[in-house]
């Protein structure tokens, strides 16, 4: 399995999670300028930025240590551009969330950080 495939089963994981709470998916691996957004669901009325980590192994640590400062201010950027340009439903809040999957664990092992940052 390539790296991008294992991306996109991480986003496969990731989006089956947040359906099943109830979220609503209206975008998947959008492109702007300053980076790509994983997924953007729709929780109650809030805007949900979601990124994706997903390690095989704990050889460089957590998945979510890997979204750090520089990763958040991208996202936010991203997020920010998106909203500019009307490409998403209005809502009046929104807020970026972290999925984790620890995939070295049979079934992988995934934890939902609401409002990371």
């Amino acid at each position: 399995m390539n790296t991008r495939e294992v991306g996109r089963s991480g986003e496969d994981l990731a989006e089956a999670h947040l359906v099943a709470a109830g979220m609503r998916i209206i975008a998947r691996n959008l492109h702007v300028r300053s980076a790509e957004l994983d997924l953007v669901a729709l929780d109650r009325g809030t805007l949900v930025f979601v990124e994706v980590k997903l390690r095989r192994s704990a050889r460089f640590g957590r998945p979510e240590e890997s979204v750090d400062q520089r990763k958040q201010r991208r996202i936010a950027a991203a997020a920010a551009e998106v909203i500019a340009r009307g490409a998403l439903p209005r809502a009046s809040r929104f807020r970026f969330d972290v999925i984790a999957i620890d995939a070295s664990t049979d079934p992988p092992r995934l934890t939902h950080f609401r409002d990371a940052f």
